[in-house]
């Protein structure tokens, strides 16, 4: 399962969106986006599936050969495919980006503040188990996202998510109520016996090379990429 995670690095937008900006409804100029898609395809010499991502739990299912033009992409927060030809993308700018794998079968995953609380991780691998994937193969990756100690969020709505989630509660660096996005993504895979788990440790709001919407306001989305192949590779920056 080679996977990938691209970061501000190539592209054409400019302004707040400066980079390899590929999410189209954040108010960057569409023909911008579109030239960064393309020149991440041309990268990657095959085709990349995007989602209108809604911070729900839905998982799309993306068959052989089938896909969805760009106006018309599922809307999930979660894509699963046994198909050799595509590329699963999820975008991001603070919410955690999930890649998990196993033989003959791949995901991709958002996991922002709702959506893990509504449960997209365990709708996620639920799906490829229903593919036939055993959940004790599946390697997951938790790529970049907003740290606990930079997600400060009321108390009342720390108090809600970790309710859920109770890996997801934190404190931030002033000691104030946060979350820990990532913590709580970890430990859900664990929960459903995911075999191998790998987290990130780099934070969205520290990290100038990547986007992040609690940084900057307006901004950009970057993406992990994940498509079925012999090997596996995640966390370094593709420039398109």
């Amino acid at each position: 399962m080679p996977s990938a995670l691209t970061s501000r690095a190539g592209g054409v937008s400019t302004g707040a969106y400066d980079g390899l900006n590929l999410g189209d409804h954040v108010g960057d100029d569409p023909g911008a986006v579109t030239e960064n898609r393309r020149r991440l395809r041309q990268v990657l010499a095959r085709p990349v599936q995007y989602m209108r991502q809604v911070h729900g739990r839905d998982v799309a299912v993306v068959h052989d050969g089938a896909g969805w033009p760009a106006e018309g992409a599922p809307e999930a927060d979660a894509m699963v495919t046994t198909a050799p030809d595509r590329v699963l993308a999820v975008l991001v700018a603070d919410c955690v980006p999930v890649v998990l794998a196993g033989p003959g079968i791949v995901a991709v995953a958002h996991a922002g503040r709702a959506g893990l609380a509504a449960g997209v991780i365990p709708a996620t691998v639920s799906t490829m188990i229903g593919l036939g994937a055993d959940a004790a193969a599946l390697t997951a990756a938790v790529g970049p996202s907003v740290c606990g100690l930079c997600y400060e969020v009321p108390a009342g709505m720390r108090a809600d998510v970790a309710g859920r989630v109770p890996a997801a509660w934190a404190s931030s660096r002033a000691g104030t109520p946060a979350l820990d996005l990532r913590a709580g993504v970890a430990a859900q895979l664990s929960d459903l016996g995911v075999g191998s788990i790998a987290v990130s440790r780099r934070c969205t709001r520290e990290d100038p090379r990547l986007y992040s919407h609690r940084r900057d306001g307006v901004t950009g989305r970057f993406a992990a990429l994940a498509w079925l192949g012999e090997s596996v590779a995640y966390g370094e920056p593709v420039a398109a």
